[in-house]
């Protein structure tokens, strides 16, 4: 079991504009302030953690000082963006009964969102993996890599990974599939129907396991994790809730849900947390969804205010990027650079930090505008040529006025 794979994915990582049932940006409609910041936040968070993963050795039982255990729970935040993207792409669907709008438009316009990033990101990972450092215990990557990850079958499929975060990405492309089923659920029996036929099958295989503590693989993650996918779109149906509803304390609903998973994680322990995934995830989804439900209808308005502040949504538009080749710098700093400079453990995590998180951030801000901002931009390759060509048509024109004037 690849030893990256406890890391959140930031799988569904959207532009400030509103997503329609496509996940498209629909400029003009109204948005729900606060949810870029909090992908931003979230992709920093495993940033982190992989800063900390591959720093300290022996993950979970890591060597790490205790007093940094506090990042040692990335695989929660593969949870919290499943939940979140659930949540984002029900959103206007939740406003329009439900309805997503044709499955095969959804799922066009969701490949052109998610994978031209992310094949950038899989051709640097393999160059980085193939002349710098390996990011799989099972080695280099090989052919059978670049027709996996290619396809973005890796959760299907074992192959070398050229980088460890790509495994969600795998997860959710299979849970977009599963998508417009969801809609079709909660539009035809209401979401507690939708909760019990997702989430039922899980509870049910987890307890049959032996001592019921599914020991989970490289592989098949997405039946298992397809419940806080549901439940970020249940969630989502707060946008067209009475105002009775949307008026609860949602934030202190959220934190009473949190409560019991964290009490239960700080009496057993973390490492005993990290090896019961397969219960934590499911048991914390109710609470993230909860969470929020009170983002998006403004509560509490201090924590609205944070991620709606300029550097908090500047961090969430490129956070999706910042996912996508932060692991690469971060293994490349920690393995190549930092031993010249420092020793192994807290001087080479503080090493790592003070360069590997900046270029991380420096460079994610960098291919965002290469690789991902013009495919949220435009919705097709002839609107992405067409602006292009009127892009060089001003900037030939402001030349050519430049030098009449001088």
């Amino acid at each position: 079991m690849d030893s990256s794979r406890p890391a959140g994915s930031v799988l569904d990582l959207a532009t400030p504009p509103e997503r329609d049932g496509t996940g498209s940006a629909e400029p003009g409609r109204r948005q729900v302030l606060g949810l870029d910041g909090l992908r931003g936040l979230a992709a920093l968070y495993v940033v982190l953690f992989h800063c900390w993963l591959y720093t300290f050795p022996g993950y979970p039982n890591s060597s790490a000082p205790r007093w940094l255990d506090g990042l040692m729970f990335g695989r929660l935040a593969v949870v919290f963006f499943l939940v979140l993207s659930g949540f984002s792409l029900a959103i206007s669907p939740a406003r329009h009964g439900w309805r997503s709008g044709g499955v095969g438009q959804f799922l066009r316009r969701r490949a052109w969102r998610i994978l031209p990033p992310y094949w950038a990101a899989l051709i640097l990972s393999l160059l980085v993996s193939w002349y710098a450092v390996p990011a799989s215990h099972f080695g280099p990557p090989t052919g059978m890599t670049v027709l996996v990850y290619g396809f973005v079958a890796q959760d299907m499929v074992t192959a070398p990974t050229p980088n460890g975060a790509f495994w969600s990405i795998g997860v959710e492309s299979e849970l977009y599939l599963l998508f417009p089923l969801l809609l079709f659920v909660r539009r035809r029996w209401g979401a507690a129907i939708l909760a019990l036929c997702v989430t039922l099958p899980v509870v049910v295989g987890g307890l049959m396991a032996a001592g019921a503590s599914p020991v989970e693989g490289d592989n098949w993650l997405a039946p298992h994790l397809a419940p806080v996918f549901a439940a970020g779109v249940i969630g989502a149906g707060i946008i067209s809730a009475s105002d009775k509803v949307r008026r609860l304390p949602w934030g202190w609903l959220a934190v009473l849900a949190a409560l019991p998973v964290l009490a239960l994680g700080a009496v057993q322990g973390s490492v005993w947390t990290v090896n019961h995934y397969f219960w934590t995830d499911l048991a914390i989804a109710p609470a993230m969804t909860m969470l929020l439900a009170a983002v998006a209808t403004g509560q509490p308005a201090f924590l609205v205010r944070l991620l709606t502040t300029r550097p908090v949504r500047r961090l969430g538009d490129f956070s999706y990027s910042l996912y996508l080749i932060h692991l690469p710098i971060v293994l490349t700093v920690i393995r190549r650079v930092a031993p010249h400079f420092v020793s192994p453990g807290l001087p080479t995590f503080g090493f790592t930090l003070a360069l590997g998180l900046p270029v991380s951030l420096c460079g994610a801000w960098l291919f965002s505008k290469i690789f991902e901002i013009p495919f949220k931009r435009n919705r097709s390759w002839k609107s992405l040529v067409a602006r292009g060509t009127d892009s060089a048509v001003i900037n030939q024109r402001s030349r050519w006025t430049s030098r009449r004037r001088e």
